[in-house]
């Protein structure tokens, strides 16, 4: 047996997540059917950096799984992108040490968040990118993003859903890329919680069109309760952009 890693793309609009869900569309389904038609049926487990959920997108997701079958490294790719959905691609592929495991090594990720700013609707950007009509003040996001930085508990910038205990993450960057009329948060952290971008970017917007002040996110944080943010930006904006080892 083989083990093999793969950094694997798609559109997240047409899936209900990527794990395998009863009766749903998912990126993990689609994946190991693919797998599943290249081991003539013998069913073949994918395991992945991370969750994303319903129309987030990815543009660097890492996952790996085993295989018996003596195909060039350099096949796998076009294999598995001759029998994916138009909506998932694998950029790479290659073969991993068999103590490999693409979410326990992970040692930070990578999230971008895109938000386009205008007052008419673009159907381009309509499932790629959140349309925010408001005017932002970036020298308050700025502030606000500093405060984030760090070790902290982010209980209170995840999801009520949360199963896990430990909710001390480490962000290591948080940037804004501005590009026309589309502006991009970038955070770089040891790990992300439910829903903690989405959350991480709804209460910077509040921040940024004057709602909240940017004073406030101490007290957020020291509160450990989810009320005290702001809202949850809409899934489509969000992309898992890159994983680090």
């Amino acid at each position: 047996m083989q083990r093999y890693k793969c950094v694997i793309a798609y559109v997240g609009t047409a899936f209900s997540g990527y794990q395998v869900q009863p009766n749903k569309r998912t990126v993990q389904s689609e994946f190991e059917s693919a797998l599943q038609k290249l081991h003539k049926g013998e069913q073949v487990r994918i395991f992945a950096s991370g969750r994303t959920d319903a129309g987030v997108h990815a543009k660097g997701q890492v996952i790996h799984f085993d295989s018996p079958l003596k195909i060039p490294v350099e096949k796998w790719t076009i294999a598995l992108n001759t029998l994916l959905p138009h909506d998932i691609s694998v950029l790479k592929t290659e073969a991993a040490p068999n103590d490999f495991h693409a979410r326990f090594d992970v040692i930070a990720k990578e999230y971008r968040y895109y938000l386009h700013l205008s007052t008419i609707r673009d159907p381009f950007q309509h499932n790629f990118a959140y349309q925010f009509k408001y005017p932002l003040n970036t020298e308050a996001i700025v502030t606000a993003s500093k405060l984030l930085l760090g070790t902290h508990d982010f209980t209170s910038f995840c999801s009520a859903k949360t199963e896990v205990e430990d909710r001390v993450r480490t962000i290591h960057e948080i940037d804004m890329i501005e590009d026309e009329d589309l502006l991009v948060f970038r955070f770089v952290g040891n790990g992300f919680l439910y829903n903690m971008v989405r959350i991480l970017v709804g209460t910077l917007l509040e921040i940024g069109s004057g709602e909240r002040d940017a004073a406030t996110i101490p007290a957020i944080l020291a509160s450990h309760d989810r009320t005290k943010a702001g809202k949850t930006a809409p899934a489509h904006g969000l992309y898992l952009w890159e994983v680090f080892y």
